[in-house]
């Protein structure tokens, strides 16, 4: 199989050749290329090469076209900070005040230039990888993106207390939202990551997310003209997989926390998992421990299909060694081939 059967065939819940990997790879790549995370971002055709010579290198299943969250405020005129060895983040909230939001337009995607460097990356991927290997844009939700653009103490108070507000700028970053995944799939993307780490209890009980952002999913994903995956971004996912998959999503990104057996039985043949190796673990890790790890999550996770092993936040950190990474997929190879033993 090739990596888009591979990876299709276990969404399907059925069991492909070999268990499917995604190693998320965004700032990565600079350390790949021997950049400054800055200069890696600038131009498409370094991000290209490196998503190339990474797969290879790996025996990745995936091309992953994401640059970093605050590309999204980059957009809305905000800030980004680069760091030496991070991924790039917002700055000050550009939303000052609540009373700015009956202001904001959301933006043309078309007219800012930090996204059309993604599509780019996309175009130039999808001319030379064709189908055979799924590539994999993103969006931040509407529903979690306001935690960069006014701050989180203020967005709670949005969520709680203004609920006018709240539902306009929900307007507002659905409609971008939307576009900006259209955008992505019209350039080639196979699919849609739709970061909502707001949707994971670990940060709002999940009757208050079943109010809000579990609408404002259904509503934003039944709009995107493609294939979707829900991330938390390493929040918890056993209370809302339910409810994750009833917003349309095929696929559902669990944490390092959740317990790996339970949260199977729950999925089972309704969304299929992506996860749950700790990246931050996985800093510390020796290759006996990566060994170690990666064979209990093929053997807890892996019988049925319904399952792609991944990073439990979707970016492999900078710290993470190679030789962790090449015995990752050692261990795919030699231990998750089907039937599962």
């Amino acid at each position: 199989m090739n990596s888009m059967e591979r990876v299709m065939t276990a969404i399907s819940h059925k069991e492909p050749d070999r268990v499917p990997v995604f190693h998320m790879f965004s700032h990565y790549g600079a350390k790949e290329l021997g950049l400054s995370i800055k200069e890696y971002f600038s131009k498409p055709d370094h991000v290209v090469k490196a998503q190339l010579d990474m797969r290879k290198k790996y025996s990745n299943d995936c091309l992953y076209t994401f640059f970093y969250a605050a590309v999204e405020i980059e957009a809305f005129g905000g800030e980004v900070m680069f760091t030496e060895d991070g991924p790039p983040n917002s700055g000050e909230p550009f939303i000052k005040s609540i009373g700015q939001i009956k202001n904001i337009k959301p933006p043309k995607i078309y007219d800012s230039n930090p996204l059309q460097k993604v599509l780019e990356v996309t175009r130039i991927l999808k001319k030379i990888i064709g189908d055979e290997v799924p590539i994999v844009g993103v969006v931040m939700s509407p529903f979690s993106l306001p935690v960069m653009q006014i701050g989180f103490e203020k967005y709670l108070e949005l969520i709680y207390f203004k609920k006018d507000e709240f539902k306009q700028l929900m307007k507002i970053n659905q409609e971008f939202c939307v576009s900006w995944a259209n955008a992505q799939l019209e350039a080639g993307a196979t699919a849609i990551c739709y970061f909502d780490p707001l949707a994971s209890p670990t940060i709002i009980e999940r009757a208050k997310y079943l109010e809000t952002g579990y609408k404002i999913a259904k509503k934003t994903l039944s709009q995107i003209k493609g294939a979707t995956a829900t991330h938390l971004a390493s929040g918890i996912a056993f209370p809302v997989v339910d409810d994750i998959a009833a917003t349309g999503s095929a696929v559902l990104g669990f944490s390092g926390e959740d317990n790996i057996e339970a949260i199977k039985e729950r999925a089972a043949k309704k969304i299929c998992l992506l996860g749950n190796l700790n990246g931050i673990d996985m800093i510390n890790w020796d290759k006996e421990k990566t060994r170690k790890e990666v064979k209990e999550l093929i053997q807890k996770a892996a019988r049925g299909g319904g399952f792609i092993l991944s990073d439990n936040h979707g970016e492999i950190p900078w710290q993470v060694s190679e030789d962790i990474l090449l015995e990752i997929t050692e261990t795919i190879k030699k231990h998750g081939t089907y039937p599962i033993n």
